[in-house]
């Protein structure tokens, strides 16, 4: 019998193209990925076949020990019309002033800060001169030194002019890319992306890339981590999906160019500089497959939990990648944002309590306004605080929060929050610090009006402690007997007219007292 047929899939799901993003993208976090730009130039069933269609060179490149666990193995295999090696040589390039890898307090060109600190938004360059994105990087702040493996660098870029007949290569560690103004248009190796503000770009170290900018000068920030890559954090109880779903990670399709011109490849490689000239384009990847890839992220995809009863949760709800440290359960960083959503929690003080976290805190701002967090907190700018420095809203953020109606409402509307949370203590770097001209302390006057509002209530308390039969705030506290042990080590009762002698010119002053039961 005749049955009615439907439809097959012609192939894997690809996005699709969108006014802002003429690209298409494989869909997937962790995925091991194939995409050929041209049929059959993936070989068939082993990695490293003798002859290659068209006469490609295979070039393999592993983000992990080649013994790593299956699950945390990564690598990738490029068909490519010339390999890497096809270069003449390398030369130093001279030193980025601004650029800053080693974090160890005992070199003099970083700082430590006991105190919050804020930065204005930075100047994008402007007048005649190019600043393209290598040339554009300034070092904020970090923790330890690429070479050791363990620690993690953040940058600005802030850049006018896109890269020419120039491709960059971080050997140090992953970037972790926001465009906070205007549009990124990177060609990678594996293939071209266009990341916007609001979205993530994540390329992975040894990854050779190349920044366009396509609505002009831009600005945004960096995180570079060492030694380690980003996951996703683990759900818990949440179960299977929530905050940043897997399907959401979008890696580009394999696209290559034909040029056979000079260029120029910059490699970053223990915090310096180098370069190496080739008479072809690197971007000459026909075909690819493998897990180590790099990828985007749109951060309005992100899905939010917070209390619907009482009380925050912890901020790690609202972590997007994570990236492990060598210590058990303890992050090296956490990547998280502050976006749209409801505030319902009863009886609950809703803006971020006052805290000294363990961790240090950098924030940022892609777009929109986040009330409370420090003067001049503005999309460009930054805010920081070291593991235990003591910070929260401002006084009138405070007091709004303890006196409106406990309403749901929706928070930060418009508004995309960054930060980089680390276990690591930061230093910061001489151009944060003396050269950005954006540096200004956190106001401590926006804390003025927390007064002890305790001591109004003194009178009220004692009553209390009176009734209870309990000593009132600010009475000295009864003199107590103390045993003495004589020369045959026997314990012998002290009078209390005694005791109380021995205390009396040690009586403590009025106010000073605790409650004791």
């Amino acid at each position: 019998m005749a049955t009615a047929s439907g439809a097959s899939a012609r192939g894997a799901f690809v996005t699709e193209a969108r006014s802002d993003d003429p690209y298409l993208y494989q869909v997937g976090f962790g995925n091991r990925f194939a995409s050929e730009a041209l049929p059959g130039a993936l070989p068939k069933a082993q990695n490293m076949p003798q002859k290659l269609k068209y006469d490609l060179y295979v070039e393999g490149l592993t983000g992990a020990s080649f013994v790593a666990p299956r699950a945390e193995n990564l690598n990738a295999w490029l068909y490519r019309m010339r390999p890497s090696v096809a270069h003449k040589g390398f030369k130093k390039l001279p030193a980025n002033p601004d650029l800053e890898s080693c974090f160890l307090t005992l070199n003099p060109k970083v700082h430590i800060s006991p105190t919050q600190l804020a930065w204005h938004p930075f100047d994008i360059p402007s007048g005649s001169k190019k600043v393209d994105f290598i040339q554009g990087l300034k070092t904020i702040a970090g923790n330890g030194d690429p070479t050791l493996h363990e620690g993690l660098a953040i940058h600005m870029y802030l850049a006018n002019a896109s890269m020419e007949k120039k491709a960059f290569c971080n050997n140090d560690g992953d970037l972790l890319i926001l465009p906070q103004q205007g549009r990124l248009d990177i060609q990678t190796e594996y293939g071209k992306l266009m990341v916007r503000p609001g979205e993530l770009f994540v390329v992975q170290r040894g990854m050779k890339f190349k920044v366009l900018l396509p609505d002009g000068p831009s600005r945004g920030y960096i995180q570079e981590i060492y030694g380690q890559h980003y996951v996703l954090p683990e759900l818990g109880p949440l179960g299977g999906h929530g905050l940043a779903n897997p399907r959401d990670f979008e890696s580009p399709l394999a696209s290559f160019d034909i040029d056979q011109s000079a260029w120029e490849i910059v490699y970053k490689v223990g915090g310096e500089l180098h370069a190496c000239d080739q008479d072809h384009t690197p971007f000459d990847v026909v075909a690819w497959h493998g897990n180590y890839v790099p990828y985007k992220y749109e951060l309005e995809k992100f899905i939010g939990v917070g209390s619907i009863t009482k009380d925050h949760i912890d901020p790690s709800c609202f972590c997007v990648l994570t990236a492990k440290s060598k210590q058990p359960n303890v992050p090296l960083c956490d990547f998280l944002i502050f976006h749209p959503r409801w505030d319902v929690a009863s009886n609950t003080f809703r803006p971020p309590y006052y805290h000294r976290n363990s961790s240090t805190e950098f924030m940022g701002l892609l777009y929109g306004n986040y009330g409370g967090r420090s003067d001049g907190f503005q999309p460009g700018g930054a805010s920081f605080e070291n593991g235990f420095t003591p910070h929260g809203v401002a006084y009138e953020e405070w007091e709004k929060a303890t006196q409106h109606e406990l309403e749901p409402r929706r928070v930060s509307e418009g508004t995309v929050a960054i930060m980089f949370e680390s276990s690591m203590m930061f230093t910061i770097s001489d151009w944060a610090i003396k050269r950005s001209g954006k540096l200004h302390e956190h106001e401590p006057k926006m804390w003025d009006g927390l007064k002890a509002k305790f001591m109004d209530h003194i009178d009220d308390i004692n009553a209390e402690l009176q009734a209870q039969g309990l000593p009132l705030l600010g009475e000295t506290a009864p003199a107590v007997a103390k045993p003495v042990i004589n020369g045959a080590n026997e314990v012998k009762e002290v009078p209390k007219e005694a005791a109380s002698a021995e205390v009396k010119g040690d009586e403590r002053k009025e106010g000073s007292s605790c409650i004791s039961s």
